[in-house]
């Protein structure tokens, strides 16, 4: 299957690098924040990748400290 949009780096990425990185596309080849983030979901389902969740920086541990905040201390 051919895929209508350019990849950000040139080439289609790894399950790995994909689940890692929050931008897939090449940027460039949109108008619109909107369009890009349609993309975006749309590649993510094409690869098989879980599209990212509000909350995915969020610790599940109720008195766990965030990444952000062990940074300020």
């Amino acid at each position: 299957m051919d895929w209508k949009y350019r990849w950000k780096n040139g080439y289609r990425p790894s399950r790995d690098e994909a689940a890692k990185n929050p931008h897939l596309l090449d940027e460039s080849q949109f108008e619109t924040e909107q369009d890009r983030q349609l993309a975006e979901e749309a590649a993510r389902k094409h690869l098989g990748i879980p599209a990212p969740t509000l909350d995915e920086e969020k610790s599940i541990l109720p008195h766990a400290t965030s990444p952000n905040e062990k940074a300020q201390r």
